[in-house]
């Protein structure tokens, strides 16, 4: 039987290929049908972690809506047992020094838009707070989307990640996923992986299966 593990991006990146509708409910909706299918036949099983889960929930206003429940029943919702899994030293070695090298950058960056956060300031003392605000306001939305990108873009940046690929590897799995984070750090890990945009393939061929 197949094991995949779901991400929550899933149902909100639609640029990735997953092809099951157009917007989040209907990629539900139609995964929830597919899943209880191959559920039946004994086929594949999903998981996802309790964190990833209400992730997933977040998003939605009214987390009681019958579709979310359909598509719950077909999920087995498993935390991964993080004190039996064992992981290689090389692991923890390339996290420290992706860690290391993300913390320079962003402090590269901050020293960047401070200079320029003072650039822009000079002779300007008899601004209001308003006045300021607009000013400096550029500044400030330009550091946080550098600082976001050099620190957080294809890294583990919660852990709710870390579930998605403990939790694949406890159960010799597949993660299914559209997070570049999550599959660059999978593949440090050693776990299967599913490209999205094969997955709705594999699970037609699963269900067309005699």
């Amino acid at each position: 039987m197949e094991k995949y593990v779901l991400d929550a991006n899933l149902f909100f990146n639609m640029e990735a290929g997953l092809d099951l509708g157009e917007k989040t409910e209907e990629v539900v909706k139609m995964l929830t049908e597919m899943g209880k299918k191959i559920k039946e036949q004994k086929k594949a099983e999903f998981f996802m972690p309790p964190r990833v889960v209400d992730e997933f929930l977040s998003f939605f206003e009214n987390k009681g809506q019958p579709f979310l429940k359909d598509f719950l029943s077909v999920v087995t919702v498993k935390s991964p047992d993080v004190g039996k899994i064992n992981l290689p030293g090389q692991v923890f070695y390339e996290l420290v020094a992706d860690i290391r090298q993300r913390s320079y950058r962003g402090l590269n960056i901050g020293e960047e838009e401070i200079e320029k956060a003072g650039k822009t300031m000079v002779n300007k003392n008899n601004l209001s707070t308003k006045e300021f605000q607009i000013q400096i306001g550029s500044v400030v939305k330009k550091f946080r989307e550098r600082y976001r990108q050099a620190t957080r873009f294809g890294f583990l940046d919660s852990v709710a990640d870390l579930d998605l690929i403990v939790l694949t590897k406890e159960i010799d799995g597949s993660l299914v996923s559209s997070d570049e984070g999550v599959i660059r750090w999978g593949r440090i890990f050693g776990i299967k992986e599913t490209p999205v945009s094969v997955w709705k393939k594999k699970l037609s061929d699963l269900l067309s299966e005699k």
